[in-house]
């Protein structure tokens, strides 16, 4: 199962070529992937589990299937991922869930727990979301994670600019707020 985490209904693992079908049910979904300003072709979804996958081998991480405990059922993406900004590499938080299961607490459930991970498991120095300024959610679970937005950038996908928040938490902001609970 190559579970990663575990939180109170959720568990992590690695993606699979097995989880291909159920990516694309989620994926070709233009109101889940509205941040993207489209839906994702069968072989849009295929590059992207196959991105994953390549993650996994070359850094040991990238983005995990989200299981739902009580039905087994793979219901968005959510991890760590190597990411360019400005002349680095950082580490990011990043989510896509399945728009059938948004306002349940999911996505801040599994970021908080990749956030762990990272400082914990990883050692990370920072981690990041870089969030299009469109999306409101996504925004709010950088918060609930203890984010604080730190710059702005534009990205260019899809034929067009799409500008982005940078959300950050340090390892030195995590400690403080690991002594102040």
């Amino acid at each position: 199962m190559n579970k990663i985490l575990e939180t109170e209904r959720l568990y992590l693992r690695r993606l699979h070529d097995d989880d291909s079908d159920r990516l694309y049910e989620m994926m070709r979904d233009p109101k889940t992937m509205y941040a993207y300003e489209h839906g994702f072709s069968k072989a849009e979804t295929k590059e992207w589990l196959k991105r994953q996958l390549d993650r996994y081998a070359a850094y040991g991480f990238g983005l995990w299937a989200v299981i739902l405990k009580e039905s087994g059922e793979l219901i968005g993406q959510c991890g760590i991922t190597m990411q360019d900004y400005r002349e680095h590499q950082v580490m990011e938080i990043g989510y896509v869930f399945d728009r059938h299961f948004w306002q349940n607490g999911y996505a801040s459930e599994a970021a908080y727990a990749c956030r762990e991970y990272g400082f914990e498991v990883l050692e990370a120095d920072a981690l990041y979301s870089m969030i299009r300024d469109n999306n409101l959610a996504s925004i709010c679970v950088a918060k609930h994670n203890q984010m604080r937005c730190v710059d702005t950038i534009c990205k260019y996908y899809y034929h067009m600019n799409m500008p982005h928040y940078v959300y950050r938490i340090t390892k030195q902001e995590w400690l403080s707020l690991k002594e102040k609970a």
